[in-house]
């Protein structure tokens, strides 16, 4: 069976508030529409038509990554208009899928429930019952429950929107018959658009049977319309992840307080997540992890035992097994750490690496840097890396020992076991197993007077 997918994402959204088109704001920063996207990829044989339109040339460079065709709706003019402007793309023998790009946590599940039920004889109409569907068209359905058409909320009459059975405008057709259809729509109803739901009662007078089914809970076929109903579907899009998590064996001492932003590539089991911890990107966590509260995670690979304390953001770094991390630490990109290391308070590291055993425990910044094992650095050190124009390298080889508040002005060597006294500027490579270091000579002056503030 080939599917063509259209996704409808031409609307302006003018009650976001917002100069963004409505399809690019983010749920779990990911678009509106690139959730819908990722979801229509699961589909086998699946052929993808967005229709665009408010915004459209942001859209499609924003998403241009997206392997779809690119239909333009230069005026909106209701849903089965925008349909109509894929009808060259459409094959007889399609079955036709239509979605939203603002309906974007609709499961795979869901989409399978249609499709099966698309043949030469029928169609497949998704249906959610409603106990306020104020807003949605009615399935209007006869005595023995066969569905005869849609009635949009302003065109129903009063007993019509008494009907709790809503429609999510989600359905499946045969290319032929859809076809057909579209190009029969008119614009006489209270809107003055061409509905894309009229296409039922015709299917209904052409013998075509519509079936219906629903989707697992009514957030998936929930629209965004403004920011309150955006936030709503961030909420429910955590509260999944979070329950995806647990399944998985992950420990959440407030379920309600973590959010999944991404993937990830490997989770081992025993890890425990505090609360207000974020995970972006594709994450690797290994066994018996322990997360801490306030800290964020993104694209990185955390191995087995390590522990990572509260208010720390590692960021596409590498972590090694028995480690500690934090807290108040940063890794950032290109930090990757071996195992059994120690990074404390206020430590920022980029671009380096430290092999197994060595500690940098309290304020200091490692950039550019790469350290071996067993290496002690104490609290305020620099690796002066940068110029002002080029970047350079610090190394420090196995076994040192950088006192307190030194500053590596790179590119400089530190040779092994070398140790560097508190209070030096190191500019030039240091020998293996002595002490360097470069002070000015202490003195004390006689008869000084410390100044007194003046009178006014």
């Amino acid at each position: 069976m080939t599917v063509k997918t259209i996704i409808l994402a031409a609307g302006q959204g003018t009650r976001m508030r917002s100069a963004m088109p409505k399809v690019l704001h983010k749920v779990a920063k990911r678009s509106l529409l690139q959730h819908v996207y990722d979801t229509s990829k699961l589909i086998d044989e699946n052929n993808i038509i967005i229709i665009y339109g408010h915004g459209g040339e942001l859209v499609k460079q924003t998403l241009s990554e997206f392997d779809a065709q690119w239909v333009e709706q230069k005026e909106q003019l209701g849903t089965g208009h925008a349909v109509l402007q894929a009808d060259s793309l459409i094959d007889n023998t399609d079955t036709v899928l239509i979605l939203y790009g603002d309906v974007p946590l609709l499961s795979k599940q869901s989409i399978d429930s249609l499709l099966v039920n698309v043949t030469e004889q029928s169609m497949a109409l998704l249906t959610v019952n409603l106990d306020d569907p104020t807003g949605y068209g009615r399935i209007v359905r006869d005595a023995s429950g066969k569905v005869l058409k849609i009635v949009e909320q302003k065109d129903a009459s009063e007993e019509e929107q008494k009907i709790t059975e809503g429609n999510t405008g989600i359905l499946a057709v045969k290319g032929e018959q859809l076809k057909s259809w579209i190009s029969q729509l008119d614009n006489s109803n209270a809107q003055q658009e061409f509905y894309l739901t009229d296409v039922i009662e015709m299917a209904v007078n052409d013998g075509i049977a519509i079936k219906t089914s629903q989707p697992d809970y009514v957030d998936e076929v929930l629209g965004v319309n403004n920011r309150k109903q955006l936030s709503h579907l961030e909420r429910v899009y955590q509260s999944l992840q979070a329950d995806k998590l647990m399944e998985q064996g992950v420990t959440l001492l407030d379920p309600a307080r973590v959010d999944c932003r991404g993937s990830f590539a490997s989770l081992g089991q025993d890890i425990s997540v505090d609360i207000n911890v974020i995970f972006e990107g594709n994450n690797s966590i290994g066994n018996n992890v322990s997360i801490g509260a306030n800290t964020m995670i993104n694209n990185s690979m955390i191995a087995d035992n390590v522990e990572v304390l509260a208010n720390c953001i590692i960021d596409n770094a590498v972590v090694g097994a028995g480690s500690r991390i934090g807290p108040f630490a940063r890794l950032r990109p290109q930090a990757e750490l071996a195992e059994q290391v120690h990074v404390g308070n206020f430590v920022e590291i980029k671009k380096s690496t430290v092999a197994q055993g060595s500690k940098i425990n309290h304020l200091s910044y490692i950039g550019d840097a790469t350290i071996g094992s067993k290496v002690n650095i104490g609290a305020g050190t620099i690796t002066c890396n940068y110029d002002g124009v080029n970047k350079f390298r610090t190394v420090i080889e196995d076994g040192a020992f950088i006192g307190s508040d030194t500053q590596l002005i790179a590119p400089v060597t530190v040779g092994k076991n070398a140790t560097i006294g508190a209070g030096s500027t190191i500019t030039k490579s240091t020998p293996d197993e002595k002490l360097s270091l470069s002070r000015s000579k202490q003195i004390s002056i006689q008869g000084w007077q410390r100044p007194v503030k003046k009178e006014q």
